[in-house]
């Protein structure tokens, strides 16, 4: 097994690319703790994982609040007795111009989205370096790396702040041994890309600008993730792992 013996916590893991993390995770060795806002979906796959011989537990979280992620953090030690992985999984979309952006839609966007990584990544250092180091796993987007005009500028704004600050918490603790990393997925076919795939024209839009002509599954980037989880990424910090179906490749 892949993760065997190791211990994770995967934020926004109730549904979407989180969960399939999550099982994925279990399935091969590893305790998972789930942070959500969303307990009953959360609740639901860690009953899957349990039921079919893995370790997982529930943790209401929400990313933009620091007292949590502490306890949270606290609470999956206490239960598994330490932490290697953290997945920043959590995020949230938006669609509007810049002039149509509101100080509010800015501020929850980026919250959740960079925030929340930050956060995140300040609670389990600790933790990491007390169990010898770790891999964080940070999911931005295609859309960190490159501009788009249909998709919201706090979106975009918050991904590439995902880049950067995986690049600024890799270089400052590779020498504790704890590794940083960020996965750049093109659109998925997950909840949160459901309502724009509900819109002919902008499916359109989309499907046009990936040249291998559909969206990714949830699976497939959530190996990309396991990858980076486990020891057969031993050598990689700092990194994008671009998973787009060649968008980026234009």
């Amino acid at each position: 097994m892949r993760l065997e013996g190791k211990v994770a916590f995967i934020s926004g893991g109730s549904r979407g690319m989180g969960a399939v993390e999550a099982t994925m995770f279990a399935a091969e060795g590893a305790c998972v703790a789930i942070g959500d806002v969303r307990e009953e979906e959360a609740q639901k796959v860690v009953e899957q994982i349990n039921e079919t011989g893995g370790r997982a537990i529930f943790l209401p979280l929400d990313v933009t609040s620091e007292d949590q992620w502490n306890s949270a953090i606290v609470a999956a030690v206490s239960e598994f007795g330490k932490l290697d992985i953290l997945v920043n999984n959590a995020g949230i979309g938006g669609t509007s111009m810049i002039e149509d952006t509101t100080v509010e839609q800015w501020d929850r966007v980026m919250d959740i989205n960079a925030k929340g990584v930050f956060l995140g990544t300040k609670a389990a250092i600790p933790e990491m370096r007390r169990a010898g180091g770790g891999s964080i796993i940070n999911i931005s987007s295609q859309l960190g790396l490159v501009g788009m005009d249909i998709s919201s500028p706090q979106y975009q704004s918050s991904k590439g702040a995902v880049r950067l600050l995986t690049k600024s918490t890799a270089i400052q603790y590779a020498k504790e041994g704890i590794r940083a990393n960020s996965v750049h997925p093109g659109p998925v076919n997950t909840p949160l890309t459901e309502l724009r795939r509900g819109d002919p024209e902008i499916q359109r839009i989309m499907l046009s600008r990936i040249p291998m002509g559909r969206y990714g599954e949830s699976e497939e980037i959530a190996y990309g993730v396991l990858f980076l989880a486990s020891d057969e990424s031993s050598f990689m910090t700092g990194s994008e792992l671009v998973m787009d179906g060649g968008w980026t490749a234009q």
